[in-house]
């Protein structure tokens, strides 16, 4: 985004269950006092913001998160010149019960959170990827994915959650889910549909999951699709027909990710099997 324009983008994310998202910048926007129907989980990336909530004045710089609960007034303007950058989430209460439900936590109530400006890193960092992975039409399986781990993260550290249980060893379900993956590495399925093929609940697969391969299903998926590239293009075939068989988003996609993982361009490692030499 430009620094010097106010830009705003709201949009429902899918691959969230309809989350309404928001990623804007403004220098001279000022809201008035107003409500949400849900949660308000905000991530300044750049500037500051100030709001008044709960009766005090707070200020969020960048890293920094907002949390307004349900129904609480507040307000927010800029704190700089330069005014604030965030990615904001409006999540309902009826869209987030269901993953708690997985969790064993079935929202009673409303969870609540003490704090208007959250100061940790680790939270931050998992909502502004997950923000972008949504923003960049990202895979249903890894979207979802980083929903629930970074759920897990912000409720379980400031909304007294409670202690999650450690996920038991599940290896028909973690096996039966590797053949899946492996046979729709082209289109493969979101979280949900994967987990209810293996019988268990989304959280409760992706935590048994990890456990026994020690990647999320978006990460094991991600290995396999270059192993299998290795071997296509071992085999002959060309980068573009690679990407396009396995499920890439285009070849620059494939030749990234390849690169990354074994420190050549996917073209050149088909010239180094086959005696090509470059020109």
């Amino acid at each position: 985004m430009n620094g010097l324009q106010e830009n705003a983008r709201l949009w429902s994310a899918r691959g969230l269950g309809g989350v309404e998202l928001l990623h804007a910048q403004y220098r001279r926007q000022r809201f008035a006092p107003h409500v949400h129907e849900g949660f308000v989980f905000t991530v300044i990336e750049r500037g500051a913001q100030r709001f008044r909530h709960r009766g005090a004045e707070h200020l969020a710089a960048a890293g920094s998160m907002v949390l307004i609960n349900p129904d609480e007034l507040h307000t927010g303007a800029t704190a700089v010149e330069e005014g604030w950058q965030y990615r904001g989430f409006y999540p309902t209460l009826a869209q987030l019960a269901p993953v708690f439900a997985e969790l064993g936590r079935p929202l009673l109530g409303t969870p609540a959170f003490a704090t208007s400006v959250l100061q940790d890193p680790q939270v931050s960092a998992a909502f502004g990827q997950l923000h972008r992975l949504a923003d960049q039409g990202a895979e249903a399986l890894e979207q979802q994915t980083a929903w629930r781990e970074a759920l897990l993260l912000l409720f379980g550290r400031h909304a007294r959650l409670g202690a999650i249980p450690e996920p038991g060893r599940e290896p028909l379900a973690v096996q039966r889910a590797r053949e899946l993956l492996g046979q729709q590495l082209q289109q493969p399925p979101s979280l949900e549909a994967l987990a209810q093929a293996v019988g268990l609940s989304p959280f409760h697969f992706l935590r048994v999951f990890r456990r026994a391969t020690g990647l999320p299903p978006h990460a094991w998926l991600k290995q396999q699709r270059l192993t299998r590239a290795q071997g296509l293009l071992r085999a002959g075939w060309a980068p573009l027909e690679v990407a396009l068989q396995l499920g890439f988003a285009d070849q620059s996609h494939l030749t990234r990710q390849f690169k990354q993982a074994y420190g050549v361009a996917p073209g050149a490692y088909r010239r180094a099997w086959h005696g090509e030499v470059a020109r």
